[in-house]
C-alpha cells in the first residue's frame, strides 16, 4: 500500500469514464444492491454499505477490506458523492490510495465523452456513459448541425470550437422521452433553426418541421431525413453519405421499444408494426452504411458504431422478418419504462417549463430500448 495521506481525495466523473478498461483502477460503489443493480458505472464492484455509512458505521466497509486490492487506486462511488467521501478517507487511513468521485452518480449522469469517427467523415460521437444517450455533431467546412443534444450546451459549444466550426442548426431525431432536449435552448441561444417532425412537436411552435425527404443543409454536404416512426410517430433518421444517425429506432443490439407515446395494447402494436416497417426501410440500405444510433447499453465498441451488415447479423430483433412475429416478441420483451418519462415528454413537447431542475429528472438507467 503507499501512502497517500496528502493526496487529492477526489476523482472526477470525466476521469472515471476515461478509466473505465483501466485495470489500474477499481471502482468500488457503496450504495444498496437495488440502487447498483438499477444503475451502475461500467466495470464497478458493488459493497452495499450505504445506509451504514449514512449512520456512521465504518463495520462493512473494514470486514470488506480483504475483498479491496492494495496495489490499484480505488474510486469510491456514492449518490452525491459524501458518503463516499468519508469511506474514501476511512481506506486511505489503512494505506489505500482512494479517492471518492466527485458528485456521485449525480456527477456521472453529467458526464460527455467524445469520439472521432475514422470511418465517417464529418461525424463526432458525444457520449453519456451515465445516461446511454449518443448525440453528435456533423459538419462540413466551417458549419456544423448538432443533433440530438443534452442540456448541456457548453459540451456541444466546445466540440465546434475544436473543429473550428459554428453551429447553424440543432435537430432532434424525435421526441425524447428519457433526456430533456438541449436542441430549443441551443437553437435559441445561437439563433438557429430547431429541427424536428410535426407529428412530434405536439404543443411546440418554434421549431422548423422536417419531413420524409428533406435535406438539412450542412457546408457544402446534407443530413437527408427519412421518416421512421414506431419508438415515436415522428422519430426520424438522417443520412449523411454512407453513414446513418438512427435515431431510437435502431440501435446496434437492440431498437426503440414504441410503448411510450401511448401505453394501450393496441397503440403499442400498431406502433411496433410501424417499426417493423421502418426497420425494413432501413436495412434496405448499403451493408457498408455505418450505423451511428441514439443510444447504447453495455456495449464495450468505442466510438459506438458499426456496419449495417454487421449490425443485421447480430441484433436479434433486426433479424425477425415476420411482422407479426416482430410484434409479439417486441411486446413480450418490454421492460421498465425510462424514469419520469411523462414529464420529460411534456417539457419536450412544450406542455412543460424547461426549468433548472429538469436535468433531475433523466439521471438513472436509460430504458428507451425494446429489450
Amino acid at each position: 500500500m503507499s501512502n497517500t495521506k496528502h493526496a487529492d481525495p477526489t476523482i472526477s466523473p470525466e476521469e472515471v469514464a476515461a478509466r473505465r478498461d483501466d485495470e489500474d483502477l477499481f471502482i468500488l460503489d457503496v450504495r444498496n444492491e437495488g440502487d447498483y443493480e438499477e444503475w451502475q458505472v461500467e466495470n464497478s464492484h458493488n459493497l452495499p454499505i450505504y445506509d451504514e455509512l449514512l449512520d456512521g458505521k465504518l463495520g462493512g466497509l473494514e470486514d470488506a477490506l480483504d475483498d479491496i486490492p492494495t496495489d490499484k487506486e480505488i474510486a469510491i462511488v456514492c449518490v452525491a458523492g459524501i458518503t463516499s467521501a468519508h469511506a474514501a478517507e476511512f481506506l486511505r487511513e489503512r494505506g489505500y490510495d482512494a479517492k471518492s468521485m466527485d458528485d456521485g452518480m449525480n456527477g456521472w449522469g453529467r458526464v460527455h465523452v467524445t469520439y472521432e469517427l475514422e470511418d465517417v467523415d464529418g461525424v463526432t460521437q458525444i457520449v453519456r456513459p451515465g445516461t446511454g444517450c449518443l448525440s453528435y455533431l456533423v459538419y462540413d467546412g466551417d458549419e456544423g448541425v448538432v443533433v440530438d443534444p443534452s442540456l448541456y450546451l457548453d459540451e456541444y459549444r466546445s466540440v465546434a470550437d475544436d473543429h473550428d466550426v459554428e453551429i447553424v442548426a440543432a435537430v432532434d431525431t424525435h421526441a425524447h422521452a428519457d433526456h430533456v432536449s438541449g436542441g430549443r435552448p441551443l437553437a435559441a441561444e445561437l439563433d438557429v433553426p430547431y429541427y424536428l417532425h410535426p407529428t412530434d412537436a405536439a404543443d411546440l411552435d418554434e421549431y422548423a418541421a422536417i419531413e420524409d425527404g428533406d435535406t438539412i443543409a450542412v457546408g457544402d454536404r446534407e443530413l437527408e431525413v427519412m421518416h421512421t416512426p414506431g419508438h415515436t410517430p415522428g422519430s426520424v433518421s438522417l443520412t449523411w453519405d454512407d453513414a446513418l444517425l438512427s435515431g431510437d429506432t435502431l440501435f446496434i443490439r437492440s431498437v426503440g421499444r414504441p410503448d411510450l407515446e401511448g401505453s394501450d395494447e393496441t397503440d403499442v402494436r400498431e406502433a411496433a408494426a410501424e417499426l417493423f416497417d421502418s426497420l425494413d426501410r432501413l436495412t434496405g440500405l448499403s451493408d457498408e452504411t455505418v450505423v451511428l444510433p441514439g443510444h447504447m447499453s453495455d456495449e464495450e465498441i468505442r466510438p459506438l458504431a458499426t456496419t449495417l451488415g454487421d449490425l443485421e447479423a447480430d441484433n436479434e430483433l433486426v433479424a425477425v422478418d415476420d411482422r407479426t412475429e416482430f410484434v409479439e416478441t417486441i411486446v413480450d420483451a418490454l421492460s421498465d419504462e425510462p424514469a419520469n418519462y411523462n414529464q420529460i415528454k411534456a417539457i419536450n413537447w412544450g406542455k412543460e417549463p424547461l426549468t433548472d431542475e429538469a436535468a433531475d429528472l433523466e439521471l438513472g438507467p436509460n430504458n428507451c430500448a425494446a429489450s
